[in-house]
C-alpha cells in the first residue's frame, strides 16, 4: 500500500484563499460529501492493461486538490468553489450544505477552521479502463486535542475518464480500531466486484438491503446499533406525536456515481462504500404548521401549508464478512448525512 505524508501539501492550501469534534461531521455535513461500482472493466480509448488506478503522485495531488477547494469553498460559503472536486452522495450534501450556508450567511462562514488531512495512505486498486478509483485513508486536524479521539477520515476518490479530474466522492470517519487489515495483490489494493457471491451480502445488494431493512425490520444481516437498530427505534418513538405525524421513506442508491465500492480485506471481507436516500414527511394537524429552521428554508422549493418533506443523502462504509457468515454480517464502520431537498405542501 502506497503511504505518503502531506502534512506540508496540506498546510498550504491554507494559506490560499478559498465545528471541534462534535462539529465536524455537520461541518463536512455543511460543506461537503462518491461511489463508483467496483466491478465491471470499462474500456476507453483501448485501455485493456490492469494496472494501478492512480499513482502515489496522482493520488497525493487529488487529495491536496479536494482539501483546497474544501476550504475554499467552507471559508467563502460558495458551493461553486467546490463543484469540481465533490461528486456522488458526498457531492450532493456538500453542495446542498454551502447553498444552504450562501443564503444563511451570505458573508462567508464565521466559524471556519481550515481542514487539514495528513499521514495519508492510499488504498489503489488495481483495474483496467474506466473509470478508476482510490480511496485515501487519512489523518485530520478535527480530532486535535480531544482525549480518546483517534478517528481516520477516509475519502474516496473516482475519475471516469482521461479527460476527467479526480474527484472526492465519499467521505467517512471512523475509529482507527475500526478499520479492517487489506488484502494486497502486488502491492496494491484489491478491488471486490459489486455482484460477487463471496461475501455475506454483495456490494451491489447493500443499498436495497440497508433501505429494506429501515422500512421492514425483521431478519437482517446488518448488526445492531446507531445506523441500524436505534434508528429504526427512535423513528417508532417520533412518528407519532399529538399534533404531527412523520413518514419515512427510503430508497437505494446504487447506479452512475452512487454505486459500490469495495476493498477486499486479509479475511476474505471486505470495506464497502455505498450510498442511500432517505425521506421524512412531516404532517401537522390542520391550523398548523411544521417547524423549518432558515437551514432548511434556505434550500425549500414550494410553500408549507401542513407539509415538509426532506430528504436526505447517506454515504456509508461498512466491513462485509465473507459468505456463510450468518450473524452481524454487516457491521458500520461510519456514516455521513446531510439534507439534499427540502419541500413545503
Amino acid at each position: 500500500m502506497r503511504r505518503l505524508r502531506l502534512e506540508r501539501q496540506t498546510r498550504r492550501s491554507e494559506e490560499r484563499p478559498g465545528r471541534r469534534p462534535a462539529r465536524a461531521l455537520a461541518s463536512v455535513a455543511a460543506a461537503t460529501a462518491v461511489a463508483l461500482t467496483a466491478s465491471g472493466c470499462v474500456t476507453v480509448h483501448g485501455g485493456t492493461a490492469v494496472v494501478p488506478g492512480a499513482t502515489a503522485e496522482e493520488a497525493a495531488a487529488a487529495l491536496t486538490g479536494f482539501v483546497t477547494a474544501f476550504n475554499r469553498a467552507d471559508k467563502a460559503n460558495d458551493p461553486a468553489l467546490a463543484a469540481r472536486q465533490v461528486t456522488g452522495p458526498l457531492g450532493a450534501i456538500n453542495q446542498a450544505g454551502l447553498k444552504s450556508r450562501s443564503v444563511t450567511q451570505p458573508g462567508g462562514n464565521p466559524d471556519h477552521r481550515p481542514l487539514e488531512l495528513r499521514d495519508a495512505r492510499f488504498l489503489v486498486p488495481r483495474k483496467a479502463g474506466w473509470p478508476r478509483w482510490f480511496v485515501a485513508d487519512t489523518d485530520a486536524n478535527r480530532d486535535d486535542g480531544t482525549a480518546g479521539k483517534d478517528n481516520r477520515w477516509l475519502v474516496a476518490f473516482v475519475r471516469n475518464g482521461p479527460d476527467d479530474t479526480w474527484k472526492a466522492a465519499h467521505l467517512v470517519i471512523t475509529g482507527r480500531d475500526g478499520l479492517p487489515r487489506f488484502a494486497e495483490e502486488q502491492g496494491d489494493a484489491v478491488a471486490v466486484a459489486a455482484g460477487t457471491d463471496a461475501l455475506a451480502v454483495a456490494p451491489g445488494a447493500l443499498s436495497g438491503r440497508y433501505t429494506a431493512y429501515l422500512k421492514d425490520g425483521g431478519a437482517s444481516p446488518f448488526a445492531a446499533g446507531p445506523h441500524t437498530s436505534e434508528w429504526r427505534e427512535k423513528r417508532a418513538r417520533t412518528a407519532q406525536r399529538p399534533g404531527l405525524a412523520t413518514q419515512f421513506i427510503d430508497r437505494a442508491a446504487d447506479s452512475g456515481d452512487f454505486a459500490p465500492l469495495a476493498l477486499r480485506t486479509e479475511d476474505g471481507g471486505a470495506l464497502v462504500f455505498f450510498a442511500s436516500r432517505h425521506f421524512e414527511r412531516q404532517t401537522t394537524a390542520k391550523g398548523y404548521r411544521p417547524k423549518v429552521g432558515p437551514d432548511l428554508k434556505a434550500l425549500m422549493k414550494g410553500e408549507v401549508v401542513n407539509t415538509v418533506t426532506k430528504e436526505w443523502v447517506s454515504s456509508q462504509a461498512v466491513v462485509v464478512k465473507p459468505a456463510g457468515t450468518e450473524r452481524d454480517a454487516v457491521a458500520f464502520a461510519g456514516r455521513l448525512q446531510g439534507v439534499v431537498a427540502v419541500e413545503g405542501s
